[in-house]
């Protein structure tokens, strides 16, 4: 618990300072974050065959599973599922004495779905908390989800336009030819070695949503270098 709160004071830190944590969390977590109501649809975003296993015992109207055939075909006995991590737990209280049948399936369902919901719930505070030592909690509440990860996350897209309002030159332009094949090389680049790139110039690995959170751009400057050869220009990256 005491990471999960050193979690919540580096989400707040990089809400504050406009520097993006990488994070890849849940969708549901950030909802959770901002105190919003979860249901079925976050589960089936992040646990598609559990989500379908337990409607497949809700909805059985089109099946030939029966009240008389129940328990040859519901490979469960009792009101227990498996945890996030595997684990195999009861979603009530003494749950594995409490027998699954066709009649009280409808119970079972909600509650290991309200479970499987709910089951970070203790961690998820404790992040929390620890952001309250940073910014105020009510003002996270009235963010979305998407928002939120913004503001923590950032931009998981580093695009070659986004780059070039980070940039300022020194000594060259922006028509230069070889400006033009810098920009030329990055288009051709995948995310993430555009990504690479901006860690080079930068040291970061996310770009905040917006852009003039950033006080300081990278420069490029012209290098003049006589070689043995023969004359040429270079140039060089420098914050």
């Amino acid at each position: 618990m005491v990471q999960f709160r050193f979690l919540g004071i580096l989400m707040a830190v990089a809400m504050r300072t406009k520097k993006p944590l990488d994070l890849h969390l849940a969708p549901w977590v950030w909802k959770q974050l901002c105190s919003m109501p979860l249901g079925g649809a976050d589960l089936e975003e992040v646990d598609l065959l559990t989500y379908r296993n337990l409607q497949g015992i809700l909805h059985l109207e089109n099946s030939e599973i029966t009240e008389d055939n129940f328990h040859v075909m519901i490979p469960l006995d009792s009101f227990m599922a498996h945890s996030a991590d595997g684990r195999l737990v009861p979603v009530v209280p003494g749950g594995q004495n409490i027998s699954l049948t066709f009649g009280n399936r409808t119970e079972y369902v909600e509650r290991a779905l309200e479970y499987r919901l709910h089951e970070m719930d203790s961690q998820v505070a404790a992040v929390r908390e620890g952001m309250s030592t940073i910014i105020p909690l009510p003002l996270v509440s009235l963010l979305t989800a998407q928002q939120l990860e913004q503001l923590v996350c950032g931009l998981p897209e580093v695009s070659v336009e986004m780059l070039k309002k980070l940039v300022r030159y020194r000594d060259i332009t922006e028509s230069h030819q070889l400006i033009c094949w810098l920009w030329q090389s990055l288009e051709e680049f995948t995310n993430e070695e555009r990504v690479l790139f901006l860690r080079f110039v930068s040291g970061r690995s996310r770009l905040p949503s917006n852009l003039t959170d950033i006080p300081q751009k990278f420069q490029i400057i012209k290098v003049d270098r006589v070689r043995r050869s023969q004359p040429g220009d270079e140039f060089l990256f420098q914050l």
